[in-house]
C-alpha cells in the first residue's frame, strides 16, 4: 500500500509540473532607439502586459537580454544562450558566414535609418579623403556601423586596418563616444540613435553621412530555434510585425515606453523631445531588407570581416 501511495504522489507531481510548465523564449536587444520593438516589448514584459507573451500562447515567458552591440549578441546565439535577437545586419552576416550558414536565420526586418557619421563642428571634414590621420569612434569592432565606416573610408582609397592605417577607427561603447567627442579626443563618431541626436544637441556635432535608407536593425533567430520551434518562431515574427504596425499608429505611447525602458536599462533618463527627434530619422519595418543585406555583404568584404562572399540563400527564412 505504501508503494502505491508513493506512486500516486509521484504521478500527481509529474502531472502538476507538466500542466504548469512554462515555455521560455530568450530574446536579445540593445538599449538603442533603433531597437524600438525590443525596448517596447521588454518594458511591457516588466509591467506584466507582455506583448509577445500574450501572442505566443499561455504559459509562454520571454526572458530579455540586453547587449551593447551586435558581435556580443551573435556570440550568445552561437552559445545557445538566446533564441532570437534584434541586431544589426553586419554582425548577423558575419555570424552567418562564420558558421557557414548553419547557425543564423534572418526572419524579419526591424528598422531602417537612424545611423549616421557625426563630425566635429569646427573641423573641415567633407569627404572620406579628409579623414587621413583622423580618429573615428564606432560602437564595437565588426558591428554594423564599424563595418560601414571602414568600407566608406576604404572606398576613397584610404588604407584601414584593425589597429590603424591612414585613419584610426576606434571601437568605443556609445556612452563613451559622447564623452570622447566632447573632449575633442575623436574627430567623428559613426553611431545610431539616440546617440546621433545627442552628439548634435549636446556637442554641436554635424552629420556628414546619414544612412537614411540603410537597414540598421533586423530580427534574427538561431537556426536551431527555428528548426525545433517553428510554430513559436512564426508566432513571434507575426507579433513583431503587429508591434511594428502598432508603433506607427501610436508613436507617442511607443516613445513613452521606450523612455521608460531606457531608464530601466541605463539608469539615465532621456528627454522626450530627444526621443522624438531620434524617431523621425528611423523607418520601422518588418520587411526583410534583402538589398541592404547584399550591400552590407559587399562592405564586409571590403573591410576584411568576410573573406569570401557566402551563399545567402539560407539566411532569409520565414518561419
Amino acid at each position: 500500500m505504501k508503494s502505491i501511495h508513493h506512486l500516486i504522489i509521484t504521478l500527481s507531481l509529474v502531472f502538476a509540473g507538466s500542466a504548469g510548465a512554462e515555455t521560455v523564449v530568450r530574446v536579445g536587444h540593445f538599449p538603442n532607439i533603433t531597437h524600438a520593438q525590443g525596448l517596447i516589448a521588454h518594458n511591457l514584459s516588466r509591467q506584466g502586459k507582455g506583448w509577445f507573451e500574450e501572442r505566443l500562447g499561455p504559459g509562454t515567458k520571454i526572458e530579455w537580454f540586453v547587449y551593447s552591440a551586435g558581435p556580443s549578441a551573435m556570440e550568445a546565439i552561437f552559445a545557445q544562450s538566446i533564441d532570437l535577437t534584434y541586431v544589426g545586419p553586419g554582425p548577423a552576416l558575419n555570424a552567418y558566414t562564420k558558421s557557414n550558414g548553419a547557425e543564423v536565420r534572418l526572419i524579419a526586418g526591424s528598422a531602417n535609418g537612424g545611423a549616421a557619421l557625426v563630425v566635429q563642428p569646427d573641423q573641415n571634414l567633407k569627404t572620406a579623403a579628409d579623414f587621413r590621420g583622423k580618429k573615428i569612434a564606432t560602437p564595437q569592432l565588426g558591428n554594423t556601423q564599424d563595418i560601414s565606416c571602414r568600407a566608406w573610408l576604404m572606398a576613397s582609397g584610404l588604407k584601414i586596418t584593425q589597429l590603424g592605417g591612414d585613419a584610426q577607427v576606434l571601437p568605443t561603447q556609445n556612452p563613451d563616444q559622447l564623452q570622447l567627442f566632447q573632449q575633442k579626443r575623436v574627430d567623428a563618431v559613426w553611431t545610431v540613435e539616440p546617440w546621433v541626436s545627442r552628439l548634435e544637441r549636446e556637442s554641436g556635432g554635424k552629420i556628414l553621412v546619414d544612412e537614411k535608407d540603410v537597414a540598421t536593425t533586423v530580427l534574427v533567430s538561431s537556426a536551431k530555434f527555428l528548426r525545433e520551434q517553428r510554430e513559436l518562431a512564426k508566432k513571434f515574427a507575426e507579433a513583431h510585425a503587429a508591434l511594428t504596425d502598432w508603433m506607427a499608429k501610436n508613436p507617442d505611447e511607443a516613445q513613452k515606453l521606450i523612455r521608460a525602458e531606457l531608464l530601466a536599462e541605463t539608469r539615465s533618463d532621456m528627454a522626450p523631445d530627444l526621443i522624438a527627434q531620434s524617431w523621425k530619422r528611423i523607418a520601422f519595418t518588418a520587411e526583410a531588407p534583402r538589398a541592404s543585406i547584399e550591400s552590407f555583404m559587399q562592405n564586409s568584404l571590403k573591410s576584411g570581416f568576410v573573406k569570401t562572399a557566402p551563399d545567402l540563400s539560407k539566411l532569409f527564412e520565414k518561419p
